[in-house]
């Protein structure tokens, strides 16, 4: 993408209605507009970034053999009141009306609908386990919207579900969910720590969520300190269940005293494992070897529009960030600083349509502006390589690259210099 014909409407100052790092940045880059309380919409660059995070929730969900689906972000009053929570919810669920007089509402979440969904399709225990995924908009009235998309009232969010034989396999499942995140997150760049937590409204006896610890955190967790070098891959279901880390909630309400570190941080995803609870609401049979039996299930949310937040937060960079490759709205950034040049012009236009070809996600700075503009704006955007094109180029026949995560500037030859720039960007392929 040309940055000329690219919308990105970067502003100069802060503005005053933002107060934490990653709401300062996503306004001043250009990511976001607000819309109303802790309502946004997601601009060119900062809606590349969540399509970024949604590729990898979507490659690690198909490897796993859960499948993708979409459903309404309006549903049925009635079949909330049938789980029996329309009313024990709370304010946080906005209800409407529509002009029939039937009651409706913006799904906070979908367990009743996908319970609905299944009993229509699976009736055999021949067709379990299924699984089953969804990214939608949800909606929750907070009381109190703020930090930007850190703390909204409509958001993106990943959320899956599963259908198993009995409680063993749902606990198979269960920890084939919990280092499925773990994958997920660690391909985006993110280190999280999962923590036993409430199940809440939800429902069931095992929950975990997946924080990421930011001195700016709204959340409070107690951690055993060995977790944060601990290998899950090896854990069994056993193990995840005997974690000795907590959110804040669970900590008090089961009065832990065991020693544990205390840290700010922010949630980033949430499973449950719940059991028959909906499956039982509605009545959803299916027919067993002997006898009938209700399906064991459970849920698994992502926070996907709060990770871009919650990586500004997290980055060490102190007044921008340095996005993980993976997530970062492109690989590079070549930035013509001499544009009267026909020769610069020329080997930009040229390595820009090379990496284009080969599909390599690049930017070009291609607009007639000052370099002072152009690297403020390349910074802005914490795009992890910048390419520069210009007195080097001319004097020496050399490019000049610099690699935001080691800081480090190297000079290339022309000759070799689309080879080397290719190996380095795409350092995670």
């Amino acid at each position: 993408m040309r940055f000329s014909k690219y919308f990105i409407p970067t502003q100069k100052e802060n503005s005053s209605d933002a107060k934490i790092k990653s709401h300062i940045l996503m306004i001043k880059s250009g990511m976001i507009k607000q819309e109303a309380s802790g309502i946004y919409s997601w601009l060119p660059v900062g809606f590349r970034i969540i399509q970024k995070i949604v590729k990898v929730i979507e490659k690690f969900h198909e490897l796993a053999g859960v499948n993708q689906i979409l459903m309404p972000t309006i549903q049925s009053a009635e079949i909330w009141k049938k789980s029996n929570r329309y009313d024990t919810y709370g304010k946080e669920m906005l209800r409407i009306t529509d002009r029939h007089e039937k009651e409706l509402l913006y799904g906070p979440t979908n367990e009743e609908m996908i319970t609905l969904l299944a009993k229509s399709f699976i009736k055999s225990y021949k067709n379990l386990p299924r699984y089953f995924y969804h990214i939608q908009s949800k909606f929750r009235d907070e009381i109190r919207p703020r930090f930007g998309v850190m703390r909204a009232r409509e958001f993106l969010m990943k959320d899956a579900y599963s259908f198993d034989l009995n409680k063993k396999k749902g606990e198979e499942t269960y920890l084939m969910f919990f280092k499925l995140y773990l994958k997920i997150f660690k391909e985006l760049g993110i280190k999280v720590i999962p923590v036993r937590a409430p199940a809440g409204e939800i429902g069931g006896n095992l929950s975990h969520e997946f924080h990421m610890i930011v001195e700016s955190g709204e959340s409070e967790i107690y951690v055993d300190e060995s977790l944060e070098s601990m290998d899950f891959n090896n854990y069994s279901i056993d193990d995840v269940m005997s974690i000795k880390s907590y959110t804040d909630e669970f900590y008090n309400e089961n009065k832990i005293t065991m020693s544990l570190k205390k840290f700010k941080s922010i949630e980033l995803g949430h499973i449950f494992l719940f059991g028959d609870k909906y499956s039982k609401s509605f009545d959803f049979f299916i027919d067993g070897e002997k006898e009938k039996f209700l399906p064991f299930m459970g849920s698994y949310g992502i926070g996907v529009s709060r990770i871009p937040a919650a990586i500004i937060e997290s980055s060490d960079k102190k007044d921008g960030v340095i996005w993980p490759v993976n997530v970062s709205p492109f690989r590079a950034i070549i930035l013509n600083l001499d544009k009267k040049s026909d020769l610069v012009e020329e080997f930009c236009d040229n390595m820009y349509s090379r990496f284009i070809e080969d599909g390599i996600d690049i930017f070009y700075d291609d607009r007639d502006e000052r370099p002072g503009i152009k690297f403020s704006d390349a910074d802005l955007l914490g795009i992890p390589f910048v390419i520069i094109i210009g007195k080097n180029y001319l004097k020496k026949k050399s490019v000049t690259i610099i690699n935001k995560y080691s800081d480090k500037e190297i000079e290339i030859p022309e000759s070799d210099a689309i080879n080397q720039i290719k190996k380095l960007i795409k350092l995670d392929d």
